[in-house]
């Protein structure tokens, strides 16, 4: 089939705007269906981190490469979980790998924030003063004594052990005092409190306001950090996030839907009802619960290239599905490219090769194994790729699967790894993906995600 590409001239998003009408409770907004914010790439033209002067080639590039480290942390941490309790908090995020980034005030009266959106990650965090170390970023800090609504947390409090062993201290006051690691040698300490968070519907124009949520006041931040953003808001499925702290209040739901490369839309993130994921084509696939509990896993039975289905065999030479394991693939907001076992990926780029007719080339920065010359009229002929999840086939959109990487050179986003695999969020794209932790499934309605919905 053909398909066209357009230059890449950024990624997504629209910036979310904090021009809210009236401020409203969350259980006020679940009664109205929930809350619904934009999600801002961090190379769209709105993102503070924008830089005109590279290229959209520069970019992409940069993207792919973040998710190599990005996979090379959640690797680690998935490692270094096997040793320690189930229940231990571990943070899994590459900072500067976050791709998303979301808008929120905290405390009151609110001060805006731009955090990372990380689905990867489950303590939310800011910069605070005073600061004994912080990395350089674009916003002022933020003030715990300039809030009415800010309260240190008991070291001996139920917060405060949920951090896990190694994860929390206690001060001089009897305060909980948090120490946050990441894979690349980037850290976060200071102060967990609760605080008032507060949302900008985007479909509404309300505020949301989340009472009471558990984060961390960082006064010792350091490593690869953006000064864009000024923390993270943290989406995984540990006991501190906030999808989990907030889990009786929105059912446990939330969902996002991320426009293609090329869209001038915003991609959304929806809490709540707003986050369910029903109609006649939605498909479902279990989420299987692993050590660490951050990730949300999946089981990715195979994938197919045309009308040819390879399987994911955990067991050599094995054709049955008991072969397959559960919970072999973390799907994750925050790595671009979707990463496979070698032996998988030898396989489907050699089912491709044989299927495409084009000029092979070489990816001029090696990133890429896979590359074919882009024909001069722009149109170029790949046979359809879907994903197997159990219970869930996954068409993948043409434009995600070869991608205009440098001009006139198109190649596979798909790489292979020796070791933890990712579905990554280039290829979740035009999908509502819901995440609903009640039921333990993953909700996946193929879409329009530049339309309203």
């Amino acid at each position: 089939m053909a398909f066209y590409y357009k230059p890449l001239s950024f990624i997504l998003a629209t910036l979310l705007l904090l021009s809210s009408i009236s401020l409203i409770s969350l259980s006020e907004a679940t009664k109205n269906g929930g809350v619904t914010v934009d999600l801002i790439h961090r190379d769209s033209p709105l993102s503070p981190s924008y830089n005109p002067s590279t290229t959209h080639f520069e970019r992409l590039r940069s993207s792919f490469r973040r998710s190599i480290s990005r996979q090379s942390s959640l690797r680690s941490a998935s490692f270094r979980s096997a040793s320690k309790s189930p229940d231990a908090f571990e943070a899994t995020l590459t900072p500067v790998g976050g791709e998303y980034l979301i808008k929120i005030g905290i405390g009151t009266p609110p001060v805006e924030i731009l955090a990372i959106a990380d689905t990867g990650s489950d303590l939310t965090w800011t910069q605070c003063v005073p600061c004994t170390q912080c990395y350089k970023q674009k916003a002022p800090l933020f003030d715990p004594t300039k809030t009415t609504t800010y309260r240190s947390v008991s070291c001996t409090s139920q917060q405060c052990q949920s951090l896990g062993p190694g994860s929390s201290s206690c001060d001089g006051s009897n305060g909980c005092l948090y120490q946050v690691g990441y894979g690349d040698s980037s850290y976060s300490n200071g102060d967990l409190a609760v605080e008032t968070l507060t949302f900008d519907s985007s479909t509404t124009q309300e505020s949301v306001a989340f009472p009471k949520v558990v984060f961390g006041c960082g006064h010792n931040n350091d490593g690869t950090f953006n000064e864009t953003g000024s923390g993270i808001v943290g989406l995984g499925g540990g006991s501190v996030s906030i999808v989990r702290q907030l889990e009786t209040t929105i059912g446990g739901k939330f969902s996002y839907c991320l426009t293609t490369l090329d869209s001038k839309a915003s991609s959304k993130i929806s809490f709540g009802p707003n986050a369910i994921v029903t109609g006649p084509n939605v498909v479902s696939t279990p989420l299987v619960q692993k050590s660490p509990s951050t990730f949300y896993y999946l089981t990715l039975e195979g994938v197919s290239v045309g009308d040819e289905t390879l399987a994911y065999n955990s067991i050599p030479n094995s054709d049955s599905k008991a072969s397959v394991q559960e919970g072999n693939i973390i799907i994750d907001s925050g790595t671009t490219l979707t990463l496979l076992p070698s032996s998988l990926y030898d396989e489907l780029e050699s089912a491709l090769e044989k299927a495409i007719s084009g000029n092979r080339v070489s990816d001029p920065h090696g990133q890429f194994g896979l590359c074919y010359e882009l024909p001069s009229n722009g149109e170029f002929n790949a046979p359809p790729i879907t994903a197997h999840f159990t219970g869930a086939d996954l068409k993948l959109t043409q434009g995600s699967t070869f991608v205009e990487v440098e001009k006139g050179v198109v190649c596979f986003t798909f790489v292979p790894s020796q070791d933890l695999a990712i579905f990554g969020n280039l290829h979740q794209m035009n999908y509502l993906i819901g995440y609903d932790l009640e039921n333990q499934k993953v909700n996946f309605l193929p879409t329009d995600c530049s339309q309203p919905r």
